[in-house]
């Protein structure tokens, strides 16, 4: 028997390397994805393990997870008079402060700026410090180490991205009081692990780097310390604790490390899953694909494989035949798909480059799971698909060998629609349950009734399939004749292989059709919401999220024509253990320029209190005039419940004066700065004005009311398109199907098409045939998927609806292209096909057995 699976694995080989494909493409989103996040935490592992020291002293609370160092600048520091100290306790050799610069920014050459997104800035004071491995933490390539307050040392790689050299005059703004910095570049500086996975390094001599970041206060951020040989970690640990003043805390370069990685693999596991979901999406598209192969190879072997049984072979033998020919295609799909991950985690790596994340400088890795896992999933999810036209061989009765026609048993259409219904009703109920729920519950209650309710279209697809090719047939007799005729019935013949090629397209085709209403619902509420609640002429914040100078708000007041100024900063903190991001500011002037509707109580005027949104309030079980702890890395702070109020997209959940922050210990920094005119002053005019005062400060924008939702909804269509592409890989899979599907038809179909050719259809009305069932195959996908995904677009949008997204908006024009683009594929599709049956020889056709 092995013998006659390997002879017809040669024979088929054109049409099995065609589903093999599939494979191909699927195990190539794996191992790109496991290739890329692996090469992702290796270059975070050498950053990490190039910069740690053997231990360091640094301010209590700053290695606690869930505060947001991107939002809480820490304002407490390491008096430097500590330093000395440190040096000479026992079993340290040195002793080094360090200064951690946030909110700065390299402005590039042309102006723009560097960076912002993905990766970020990390600036220091210059130290020739060792690392944890002894190395030195921090070398100069070339050049040499920052000197003075004009002298700055930056990254080789952002150098050159940026455009400045040996010499060249660097432009940076900050957070700080002093928002705009230049300096001369004086040194390339890297980490000794080399690679940054995109982020700048900016190095200052000491006292410049207090000076910009910390007030000039004689001191610092953290203490780095290295141990004397022979000494542990923990011992020095050990040995510097009685020396540390109240706030500080020491700590194991390991624990640092450790603490670091726990972070990373947090982000990485995130993006991770998010690539893996699409990878399998498209085996699952494949699955399709090689199902249908494969019924369809068995289907034109029954004579063949009915020959077998009566010649001795079980059914297990007939089964294990066909499983092995599965595993041999899986096996092959699987080493080309391993190779071209490669490639794709290279795409990879230039995709994620745009938005910050740049792994130019860092070799690919290519670790031995990624070979294991590529190959396991590759041979099961083969096998697997293979195994139901596996057993359908198995079930021929060997006196079918003696007859000339045999009919392979195609399954129950009625166990099908009874299965497929059962799962439909469990899809309806889980998402009619899901809508009466809230939050993320609910939302995750519709995701797997979406899901049930997609498996069972797909396995009723062959009935639902009927009146959709009858429609399109209808169509094709008047538009094509004889020629649509045929084509309608070529369809029609077997509605479970028409609905099975289609079924790959809807799955792919349904999930865009989803995220296209939920990205156009999104946009249409982000558009609503802007319109009620935007209610300033102007709004003043900085294009990447990042906090800015307090400065920058003195310039804007002194505009000519400006109002009232309200700055705010965005913060974060816990309450009973919950995570919450607050607005802080002058709460009359936010009252006087954005319309807070309060439903009890009122805003927090006054120090030590804080407002709620009434919603936040509820889930953390809070009232007016109860009294709260606010949790900071520092700390604990007090506040009292002022008011309650409605969710607004122009504050955060929470609002709460300045004097929370510095209470916190925390830098001022604000977020953005909302501005309304004088009376009767030209806003254009000013919006040009406020232009003019910010145009030293690229992270900073400003925005009237339709700039801003234009920015919001150009965040949604930049991840609509991200997940179309990735999901562009399902399409092609599906392409596939169509092809390999209509390739063994006309193979099936020799003898009949010689006929028709002998009766008087012409080669371009016999191409015309297979480009039309092509159509419909792929029309019938596009119907069902964007039926579907409508379906399932309202319905997501209905459960996340308290979460932001009130308003739907379905987006016809777009699926209306969707149509037409699968129309496109099917034309695509049957162009090697429709060839193929075109040049049969018309006489050897008629004589095929």
């Amino acid at each position: 028997m092995l013998l006659v699976t390997m002879r017809n694995l040669l024979a088929r080989k054109v049409r099995l390397l065609l589903s093999a494909f599939a494979i191909v493409l699927g195990v190539a989103f794996l191992s790109g994805s496991l290739v890329f996040t692996d090469t992702l935490g290796k270059s975070f592992d050498n950053i990490v393990s190039g910069s740690v020291p053997d231990a360091s002293v640094r301010l209590s609370g700053i290695g606690q997870g869930g505060f947001d160092a991107a939002l809480n600048i820490d304002d407490r520091t390491i008096p430097a008079s500590l330093v000395p100290t440190l040096a000479q306790a026992p079993g340290v050799a040195r002793a080094d402060g360090s200064v951690d610069g946030q909110g700065l920014f390299v402005v590039k050459h042309d102006g723009k700026l560097l960076g912002g997104t993905g990766a970020p800035t990390l600036a220091f004071n210059y130290t020739d410090s060792p690392n944890a491995s002894g190395a030195q933490a921090v070398v100069i390539s070339r050049g040499h180490a920052p000197r003075g307050a004009d002298e700055v040392a930056i990254d080789r790689r952002s150098a050159d991205n940026a455009g400045y050299r040996l010499g060249d005059t660097v432009r940076m703004v900050t957070a700080g009081d002093q928002p705009r910095v230049s300096a001369t570049l004086v040194g390339y500086a890297d980490f000794a692990g080399g690679g940054l996975a995109g982020a700048t390094l900016v190095f200052f001599d000491t006292p410049t780097a207090q000076k910009l970041f910390l007030e000039g206060r004689d001191a610092f951020t953290s203490v780095g310390l290295t141990a004397d040989s022979g000494v542990s970690q923990r011992q020095v640990v050990k040995a510097v604790k009685p020396l540390l003043p109240e706030g500080a805390e020491a700590v194991t370069g390991a624990r640092q490390a450790a603490e670091i990685k726990s972070i990373v693999d947090t982000v990485l596991g995130f993006l991770n899953t998010f690539l893996l979901i699409f990878a399998a999406i498209a085996l699952v598209v494949g699955s399709f694909l090689i199902i249908n192969t494969f019924s369809i190879l068995v289907a034109q072997r029954s004579r063949e494989l009915a020959l077998l049984r009566a010649l001795g072979a079980s059914r297990r033998q007939v089964t294990r035949s066909v499983l092995i020919e599965a595993a041999v295609v899986g096996l092959i799909g699987s080493t080309f798909g391993l190779l071209m991950g490669f490639g794709l985690a290279t795409l990879l790596r230039l995709l994620f480059a745009n938005f910050g994340l740049d792994l130019s400088g860092n070799p690919l890795v290519f670790a031995p799971r990624t070979i294991v896992v590529s190959y396991l999933v590759g041979i099961l999810v083969t096998m697997f698909a293979a195994y139901l036209p596996a057993r359908r061989a198995a079930r021929i009765a060997p006196v079918a060998a003696m007859r000339d026609d045999v009919a392979l048993p195609e399954g129950s259409t009625r166990r099908r629609l009874i299965i497929g219904g059962a799962l439909g009703l469990l899809g309806a109920t889980l998402m009619a349950t899901g809508l009466m729920g809230e939050g993320s519950s609910g939302a995750a209650q519709v995701g797997i009734g979406i899901f049930a309710i997609l498996i069972a279209i797909a396995l009723m697809s062959p009935v639902l399939a009927i009146p959709v090719l009858l429609g399109m047939g209808a169509i094709y007799r008047r538009l094509f004749g004889t020629v649509g005729q045929l084509a309608t019935q070529n369809s029609l013949r077997n509605p479970r292989r028409t609905a099975a090629t289609a079924s790959a397209l809807m799955i792919g085709l349904a999930l865009v059709t989803t995220m296209s209403v939920l990205g156009s619902s999104v946009n249409k509420s982000i558009d609503v919401g802007v319109r009620k609640q935007f209610t300033s002429d102007f709004l003043v914040s900085n294009a990447i999220g990042q906090p800015f100078s307090t400065t920058i708000a003195a310039d804007v007041r002194a505009v000519a024509g400006v109002g009232t100024v309200a700055p705010t900063q965005l913060t974060s903190f816990e309450i009973k253990g919950s995570r919450l991001n607050a607005s802080a500011g002058d709460s009359r002037a936010i009252g006087t320029i954005f319309d807070i509707d309060y439903v009890k109580g009122g805003p927090a005027l006054r120090d030590g209190q804080i407002s709620l949104e009434k919603d936040t309030a509820a889930a953390l079980g809070v009232k007016v005039g109860q009294k709260l702890q606010l949790t900071f890395a520092a700390g604990k702070v007090p506040v009292t419940v002022s008011g309650l109020y409605t969710s607004t997209y122009v504050v955060a959940g929470a609002i709460t004066p300045f004097s929370t922050v510095t209470a916190g210990k925390l830098q001022r920094a604000d977020s953005n700065i909302a501005v309304n005119a004088k009376p009767g002053v030209d806003k254009v005019a000013l919006g040009r004005s406020l232009d003019a005062a910010t145009k030293d400060f690229p992270t900073v924008t400003v925005q009237n009311r339709d700039d801003f939702a234009t920015s919001q909804r150009a965040q949604v269509d930049q991840l609509l398109y991200l997940i179309y592409a990735l999901l562009g890989l399902a399409i092609v899979i599906a392409a596939l199907g169509i092809v390999n599907t209509l390739a063994l038809s006309v193979i099936e179909r020799t003898r009949e098409v010689g006929l028709l050719r002998a009766v008087g259809l012409a080669r371009r009305q016999l191409r015309r045939m297979v480009r039309l069932e092509a159509i419909a195959i792929a029309l019938l996908g596009a119907v069902l998927g964007i039926v579907a995904g409508l379906l399932f677009g309202v319905v997501l949008q209905k459960a996340v609806q308290d979460q932001g997204i009130t308003d739907l908006a379905v987006p016809w024009v777009r699926l209306a292209v969707f149509v037409v683009v699968a129309g496109l594929v099917g034309v695509l599709a049957a162009a090697l096909p429709a060839r193929r049956a075109a040049k049969l020889n018309v006489l050897q056709a008629i004589s095929t057995e």
